[in-house]
């Protein structure tokens, strides 16, 4: 895949494949090109080149809300939940896509639409006991913390029923407390079956949650292993470091 901005080539030629179950993590300095790619994966962008595939199903092209539909869910850098909400609204939200009722029925009050809002109810106290939320559901968004707005976007996400969940930066701002319980959210999403996808410049949280890392430097992959592999790799060290580090570490 290649993604172009006018003469701005923001990713190069970049191929990679995320497996399932496991956590792949995208690392590389500002301006390297995984954001872009995360746009372009998830349908906010148009690749310029290339084809993003997602077991056996074109994406690029299609949008977002279709691609989510497929099971490809993202989080986003800028935390964006509705703050004038109680935290388990905004989770039962998240959930629509989920519903079986028609709109008709809604208006109409028919008997399934009851039964049909208690089983969304209590698939959102399952998602808020996942991500350690569920103290604080009755309460109004904007009463959270930082850690826990992430916290809360993450269950918003996982509302729409993902199979392949990309987070964005999800620990950007996190103090190490906050960023220590999301590590334990992701071991717990990932044991629920979902695959993760993630970007994240916090290294130490990175080496700790991947199976995999790839590391992208000015648009291209440069490098593509196990985390204590990539942790040893000179290109990765020249990109984060620079040259003269690499000379003087030898």
């Amino acid at each position: 895949m290649s993604i172009r901005f006018g003469g701005l080539t923001a990713v190069e030629d970049m191929t990679f494949e995320v497996r399932e179950g496991e956590v792949l993590s995208l690392i590389g300095p500002n301006g390297a090109g995984k954001t872009s790619a995360f746009n372009a994966i998830t349908g906010y962008i148009t690749p310029s080149s290339g084809t993003i595939t997602y077991r056996g199903t074109p994406l690029a092209g299609l949008k977002s809300d279709r691609i989510a539909g497929h099971g490809v869910v993202r989080t986003f850098q800028k935390t964006s939940v509705f703050n004038g909400l109680p935290v388990l609204d905004n989770v039962l939200i998240g959930l629509h896509r989920r519903a079986r009722q028609h709109p008709l029925a809604i208006m109409l009050g028919l008997p399934g639409v009851r039964r049909d809002e208690a089983r969304l109810r209590d698939l959102a106290w399952e998602i808020l006991d996942l991500v350690a939320l569920r103290p604080r559901a009755n309460e109004v968004a904007a009463a959270l913390s930082y850690g826990e707005l992430r916290l809360l976007e993450v269950a918003i996400a996982l509302a729409a029923e993902p199979t392949l969940l990309l987070l964005d930066e999800p620990v950007s701002g996190m103090n190490p407390a906050e960023t220590g319980a999301f590590m334990s959210l992701i071991a717990r999403i990932r044991a629920s079956g979902i695959t993760i996808l993630l970007v994240e410049h916090d290294m130490k949280m990175v080496m700790g949650v991947s199976d995999r890392v790839v590391c992208l430097n000015q648009g291209k992959i440069i490098a593509d292993g196990p985390p204590a592999a990539i942790q040893q790799d000179p290109q990765v060290i020249r990109a984060y470091l620079g040259e003269r580090y690499v000379r003087a570490r030898g």
